[in-house]
């Protein structure tokens, strides 16, 4: 349970972890793998409107420690170790006291109903964990917001190693990012909620091995400096590979999208893949516009109601984004698409009860008749879906 402020849920895109990259030569422009349509031959049609069955998957306390208020949602793509293909991942941002940001824990569920979870992780480490997201290799990366690091998990739940100093102030949002294709590139970004920075915490190329720099590749995202149970700053990160644009003529695949509760705002970082120097894109305090050496490269996609401190999205397979708000005058849970476009397709309220339930999202499926999308929810401490 949480505060009825606001608090944090994110999005962690099942991923694939590198296997090679590097902090070398910049990939080619547009490293779009095959059959991708851009923006304008997406059509916007809604998906939520199809998803009109609701049920619980199950309970995401903690079976030993009794940890609550789940947070980071993502799905597994692989079998690896305890990793199994198809299975969801939470982690506990509150211990059992509900003491906001004294979570430690990840816990893992089945995709079907009437599933129990199975805790995967726990430690210290893991203070305050916001965000998750599973590579290829079936490693966890999880942020732990109060202990201010990046937790990245072996197959068995160990720590395989932490990324912290430097841009990593109060980790938030995680995400896992590639285009495949003839030049596969890999990068993980990491969003602070203090700095209002996306790091690029791993930089994977072809033919090379993975970096971890660091860097804080776009500022200026707004933040509001909230102690853990009232933040608010650039979260919800989703990676879309077959969003492409034209820049400076040229095309480019690969839009990294930033959702932010302060400004009520989404953003695409189009290209994401080629940004390596520091400040190459810097937000303005409206959070719609954008200067830097790569500053073009940012669009603003959606701003305003019904966005009420979004934190959360999800990817659905036809390029839409669905964020899930926390604060809401009336009381509404509500989940919101939107098209690539910016288009506002359609909106549901989910809970009830008290404002501030939604936290991570995560979809799955490839048609509308088979996606489904997964969500925590707090006021009920469990994970639920949203099916055909």
């Amino acid at each position: 349970m949480r505060l009825r402020t606001i608090v944090a849920a994110f999005l962690a895109l099942s991923s694939t972890a590198c296997s090679v990259s590097g902090s070398g030569r910049a990939i080619p422009f547009a490293p779009s793998p095959s059959n991708v349509s851009g923006d304008a031959s997406r059509a916007a049609v809604s998906i939520l409107k199809s998803l009109t069955k609701q049920l619980v998957i199950g309970s995401t306390v903690d079976p030993i420690s009794g940890d609550v208020n789940p947070y980071g949602l993502t799905v597994a793509g692989v079998t690896s170790g305890k990793i199994k293909k198809g299975n969801l991942s939470v982690c506990n941002f509150n211990a059992k006291s509900n003491v906001q940001g004294t979570g430690t824990t990840v816990e893992v569920l089945a995709p079907v109903p009437k599933s129990k979870p199975a805790r995967f992780a726990q430690s210290s480490s893991l203070l305050g964990c916001s965000a998750v997201a599973i590579d290829q290799s079936g490693q966890t990366w999880a942020t732990a917001n109060v202990a201010k690091q990046v937790i990245v998990l072996s197959t068995s739940g160990k720590i395989a190693k932490t990324l912290k100093g430097g841009s990593y102030v109060h980790p938030w949002s995680v995400a896992y990012a590639t285009t495949g294709g003839l030049y596969p590139t890999i990068a993980v970004f990491v969003s602070d909620a203090a700095t209002g920075s996306i790091i690029l915490a791993e930089s994977c190329q072809a033919s090379a091995t993975c970096t971890y720099p660091g860097t804080a590749i776009v500022t200026g995202f707004a933040v509001n400096g909230g102690q853990p149970g009232s933040i608010l700053g650039p979260s919800g990160l989703a990676f879309d590979p077959k969003n492409c644009v034209k820049l400076g003529g040229r095309p480019a695949c690969g839009t990294l999208y930033v959702v932010d509760g302060k400004t009520n705002t989404v953003v695409a970082i189009h290209n994401a893949l080629n940004l390596r120097k520091s400040k190459s894109i810097v937000v303005g305090s409206t959070g719609k516009t954008f200067s830097g050496p790569q500053g073009s490269w940012a669009s603003l996609v959606y701003a305003g109601k019904p966005l009420n401190g979004p934190i959360s999205s999800a990817l659905f397979y036809n390029g839409n984004l669905v964020l899930g708000n926390t604060l809401d005058p009336n009381g509404k849970n509500l989940l919101i698409e939107i098209s690539p476009a910016g288009q506002l397709l359609d909106n549901v309220n989910v809970d009830k009860g008290a404002a501030g339930a939604l936290f991570g999202l995560v979809a799955t499926g490839t048609t509308a008749a088979t996606t489904k999308l997964y969500f925590n929810d707090d006021n009920a401490n469990n994970l639920q879906v949203l099916e055909p």
